[in-house]
């Protein structure tokens, strides 16, 4: 949980002792010029304060809680772009203000004391109110990104138990402490902090559509490393570095952290050259190696820094105002205001809800705790009170079509589930490791409209579908196999030129068989592997297959030469279509790899990283487009049972990329990649972008879920 509440812990330390030294200067000055009794107002101003923080704090959680999906990436993409905004206003204003502080709220201060009551309680309010705002922005933004609100809140608490401590012993001088090293310390790490909820929040933005590279990956490490282990978790949580980031994300994430910190540590290095006249002239009392009194050692032989005493008369006027009313009226106002209002804002956008329940997960309890929940959007904090990891949907009783999902829920933990309740019957189904999958009691909503749910899929659904697409591939390996030997064939007999041609039509063939690249197993690497981390890259000894051959053949290699290449390469063809047919195929793989596909064409063919000097990474996109519509064309009769426009709009976007690409097919051959114009390289990489987008959907579409 630390790494989720670190930095929550860092905003509550930080934002809180600034706040608290602001009072803290507040309540000295007062008693400094003899006017405890005007300390209630300070206190209502900070009472008001707290409580507009947590009305905007609730506001932000139980609105977007009410907004489409959609919706809510837009919401916390732009939230989480101003909290960013306001924390690097934050820092840099407190490491500008730190040595000034104090001087500027005396005379605030002194103002307020002769405008009268309500200036001082202003004062106060608007002093302290900035603050509690930003901590509540930025740990609104802390618990989306974490995805669960213990962590992060029990953090800030941490944070701002310990800042209150600190105030107080600064304040009755039994603790010093060096505040300009305190808020360099803190704020650098809060500008690293702040690059990773910036990074975060372009990915949310991505997501919902108003900011497009959503598919364009600067790199992802999935494949080698575990994006649950601790030490990915612990990255994560404090620097929102993940295992898979766009390209956007990692410029955002690099050019705010270059530029903000530059200008930081600059800041930083310049304030140190300041004169420590200049320090003097503020009236701070600079002692103890500069560490500044912030006005806290007033109590000690009753003069303020110019020498004035604790006794001086007040300002005219400045007495405690009194009225007819009871003293508790105004500052009970101030405190209700706030919260009233937050309450009418929420209850207009039908922000009631019950996503403060917590619903237990297990064999014995399956939906303990879970009550007839009201109509929109909620959330539901699932806590796993079993001893075994396990998975849990929001499920139709009737139809088992899931309206939300939760899988590899481990023992004693809390997670939060998303769902959109409508008119119908709902029930949690309970799916423990290695144990019984229990249904709790069903509810029955009304009042709310027609919701969308995903009807499960099983393994036998996947079944018919394999099987085509076994066959499919099995009939493909024969022909490969053919094409192959031609091409071995070619080299032996010295005809380089025939060689090439061949190459080209065994090489589709084998990119057009995609969708099987899971259960190739470690002949797929020999057979088209990438010179990619070998030692000496397209000279390496294990660098063999399709791209190895094509090297030679393309860089002027013998037939000498490249005669044991295309004999290693006919040999692994051979293997694979004897070993294929008894080869395992988890049908989980076939709408895996509806998206897989193409998303590894984007990655490796669009970029010419595969193009080993035939240029013909256009061609091999193509093939990889006809291996798609394949899969797609056995995997119809499911897709359309759950969605039956999903496939219309990605038949639309095939057809766009096909044409993008088929124009880049001339009389004389293909276009290499890097000839092609840069509007049309730009047209063909947004559309295959698009194209993914659409495919998305369709493994979490046809995920085998299990059942009751």
């Amino acid at each position: 949980m630390w790494d989720e509440a670190f930095p929550s812990f860092l905003i509550g330390l930080r934002e809180g002792l600034e706040a608290g030294l602001i009072v803290s200067i507040l309540v000295a000055t007062l008693v400094r010029f003899g006017h405890k009794a005007r300390l209630p107002q300070v206190w209502t101003g900070v009472a008001a304060a707290i409580a507009l923080s947590l009305s905007f704090g609730a506001v932000l959680t139980f609105t977007a809680a009410n907004l489409s999906g959609h919706a809510q990436e837009a919401f916390g993409g732009v939230l989480s772009l101003i909290a960013v905004g306001f924390v690097t206003a934050m820092v840099f204003w407190m490491r500008r203000s730190a040595r000034t502080l104090s001087a500027d709220l005396k005379e605030k201060v002194q103002a307020s004391l002769a405008m009268g009551a309500g200036a001082l309680v202003l004062t106060s309010f608007l002093a302290v109110g900035r603050e509690g705002l930003e901590t509540s922005l930025f740990l609104w933004t802390n618990v989306r990104t974490a995805g669960e609100s213990t962590g992060p809140l029990l953090g800030a608490a941490v944070g701002l138990v310990l800042s209150a401590g600190l105030c107080w012993g600064l304040y009755r001088r039994a603790l010093k402490m060096n505040l300009t090293r305190f808020f360099t310390i803190t704020g650098a790490g809060l500008i690293v902090v702040a690059a990773g909820v910036l990074g975060y929040g372009l990915r949310d933005l991505q997501e919902s559509g108003l900011v497009g590279g959503g598919s364009s990956y600067a790199f992802d490490l999935s494949g080698h490393l575990d994006a649950s282990s601790w030490y990915a978790t612990l990255v994560q949580g404090t620097l929102n570095l993940t295992v898979t980031m766009t390209v956007l994300q990692v410029v955002g994430y690099l050019a705010y952290l270059c530029i903000v910190m530059t200008l930081f540590v600059e800041g930083v290095r310049g304030g140190k050259t300041a004169p420590a006249a200049g320090k003097a002239a503020q009236g701070q009392g600079t002692a103890q190696g500069g560490e500044t009194a912030q006005g806290q050692g007033t109590a000690q032989g009753g003069e303020t820094a110019q020498g004035e005493k604790a006794g001086a008369a007040a300002p005219e006027g400045a007495g405690p105002v009194r009225s007819g009313r009871p003293r508790w009226v105004v500052p009970a106002a101030l405190v209700a205001v706030p919260v009233v209002v937050a309450g009418a804002v929420i209850a207009a956008s039908d922000g009631k809800q019950s996503s403060s329940a917590t619903v237990s997960v297990s064999e014995q309890e399956c939906g303990k705790g879970f009550g007839t929940p009201l109509p929109g959007q909620q959330v539901f904090q699932m806590h796993n009170t079993g001893a075994k990891v396990s998975e849990v949907y929001l499920v139709n009783p009737a139809s088992g079509a899931v309206y939300g999902e939760i899988e590899g829920l481990a023992p004693g933990t809390t997670r939060a589930l998303t769902a959109t309740i409508g008119s119908g019957d709902y029930a949690w189904r309970c799916v423990p490791t290695g144990g019984t999958s229990v249904t709790s009691a069903a509810v029955h909503v009304t009042g709310g409209g027609q919701v969308k749910a995903v009807k499960p899929v099983a393994e036998d659904d996947l079944k018919g579908p394999l099987d085509a697409y076994k066959d499919y591939v099995g009939k493909g390996l024969a022909t490969l196999l053919t094409q192959t030997q031609k091409l071995q064939a070619d080299v032996h007999g010295g005809d380089l030129a025939t060689a090439k041609a061949d190459w080209l039509t065994a090489h589709l063939q084998y990119a057009s068989l995609g969708a099987a690249y899971g259960t190739f197993a470690d002949l797929d690497g020999k057979i088209n592997g990438r010179p990619d981390g070998l030692a000496d890259k397209a000279q390496d000894k294990d660098f063999t297959g399709f791209l190895r051959l094509e090297y030679g053949l393309w860089h002027g290699q013998s037939a000498a030469d490249l005669t044991p290449v295309a004999d290693q390469l006919a040999a692994d063809v051979a293997k694979l279509g004897q070993d294929f047919p008894g080869q395992d195929f988890d049908p989980g793989d076939l709408p895996l790899r509806a998206h897989e596909i193409l998303e590894n064409t984007l990655q490796f063919e669009l970029t010419g990283d595969t193009d080993q000097g035939s240029g013909t990474n256009l061609a091999t996109t193509q093939a990889n487009l006809a291996g798609t519509r394949e899969l797609l064309t056995v995997l119809q009769p499911l897709l359309d049972e759950r969605d039956p426009q999903l496939l219309t709009r990605v038949d639309a976007g095939m057809k766009r990329v096909g044409d993008l690409v088929a124009a880049a097919h001339k009389p004389e051959g293909w276009t290499a990649l890097e000839q092609l114009p840069a509007d049309a390289r730009r047209q063909l990489d947004g559309a295959t972008g698009e194209l993914l987008e659409d495919l998305a959907p369709i493994p979490a579409l046809l995920e085998i879920r299990k059942a009751a």
